[in-house]
């Protein structure tokens, strides 16, 4: 139920992913300059990906959503950047603000908790996920300050409220600022076009990454609109791995599996039963405050339904409990926070999810012995 954290999209050494890398890597595994299946992997996104106009390869997707808030900042000129509460965008400073709570700030102020840098309290706001008034309030007393927003369009699981993506959308581009797509979660996952494809909102900049390379190699992707060109003169963006043709020929690889063999829709239908399934089991848990999730993504959340405080009274008691009887049981969770994280590959079948219902809520079931 990890995947190597989502990046195993079609599960862990899909016999054509490593056939197509090993092929390649026959021919020379990296030269650090343009080669034919870097741009043969830049066209097949440009044709499944709504807004790509540029693109430039990384290695990772804390890569990816970095440079896309350096072309944000070498576009407009400023400073600041938006994102929103427990948003996770990456290893960086701007990436990890807010996310640790682990000295709660009034909203816009962010938390540097975790951060390593006291100056993204100057420098990034925080505005509630879903909340467009709050959003609207934040951006029109910051715009003439702010380079770019940045937000997960499905975030931590939780789904966009009707028409919130949509005012996000307006709202920057009326205001003059960079609206960021963080895909590194649901790019090739919602959609074969990702979020801005199963959402209809097309934003200026686009970071992709974890699931393209099939979970077999690091490659990730920033995709700007043309017209934010800025990344040769303003915002230097060259790396050794950037243009790797053998995790460009396993990305390649990974795009047609998915599409050959039908993948999203499977991880439509299949991830449907999944959720019908946990609210089964655990909608009256008394330690289960919530469940939500989209396809191949869901999320218990493992707090008291009455007041939302940790069960034990400490974060991370209870999931860490299931993850560990979970283990037992040979099944891999991740935990986090509060929830238990749950991200089966694209080709999981109902047979197999009935079989991790079975054990989660033996899991459950053993945890909560430690906290009647």
């Amino acid at each position: 139920m990890t995947m190597a954290w989502g990046a195993a999209l079609v599960g862990h050494a899909h016999p054509k992913v490593l056939e197509a890398a090993t092929r390649q890597a026959a021919f020379g595994a990296n030269f650090a300059a343009v080669n034919p299946r870097a741009v043969e992997l830049a066209e097949r996104i440009a044709a499944i990906s709504p807004c790509v106009e540029r693109i430039r390869f990384v290695a990772s997707g804390t890569e990816a959503t970095l440079l896309c808030l350096r072309v944000a900042h070498a576009a407009t000129g400023r400073a600041k950047v938006l994102k929103f509460e427990g948003a996770y965008h990456g290893q960086h400073p701007v990436g990890v603000a807010s996310m640790l709570n682990g000295r709660p700030s009034a909203l816009p102020a962010s938390d540097p908790s975790g951060a390593g840098a006291a100056w993204v309290e100057r420098d990034v706001l925080v505005a509630p996920y879903n909340d467009l008034d709050a959003t609207q309030r934040i951006l029109g007393a910051h715009a003439p300050e702010l380079s770019a927003v940045i937000v997960e369009p499905l975030h931590r699981c939780i789904a966009p409220r009707p028409g919130f993506l949509e005012g996000l959308r307006a709202l920057t581009k009326r205001l003059g600022v960079v609206l960021v797509f963080d895909e590194v979660v649901t790019g090739f996952r919602l959609a074969l076009g990702g979020a801005q494809q199963f959402y209809g909102v097309s934003p200026d900049l686009v970071a992709y990454g974890k699931a393209l390379g099939g979970g077999v190699l690091p490659i990730a992707a920033c995709i700007a609109r043309a017209d934010l060109d800025v990344a040769g003169d303003y915002a230097f963006g060259h790396y050794t791995h950037e243009k790797n043709p053998v995790s460009a020929a396993a990305a390649l690889a990974t795009l047609q599996v998915i599409e050959r063999e039908g993948l999203v829709e499977n991880a439509r239908d299949t991830g449907a039963y999944l959720l019908t399934c946990l609210r089964e089991t655990f909608s009256d848990h008394p330690f289960v405050g919530d469940l939500r999730g989209i396809g191949m993504l869901a999320a218990i959340e493992t707090t008291k339904p009455d007041s939302k405080e940790p069960v034990g009274g400490k974060p991370m008691q209870f999931p860490a409990r299931v993850a560990q009887a979970a283990w037992e049981r040979g099944l891999i969770l991740r935990a986090l926070w509060e929830n238990v994280a749950l991200a089966p590959p694209l080709c999981a079948t109902r047979a197999e999810v009935d079989e991790i219902v079975a054990i989660l809520a033996a899991s459950f079931a053993e945890a909560s012995k430690h906290f009647a």
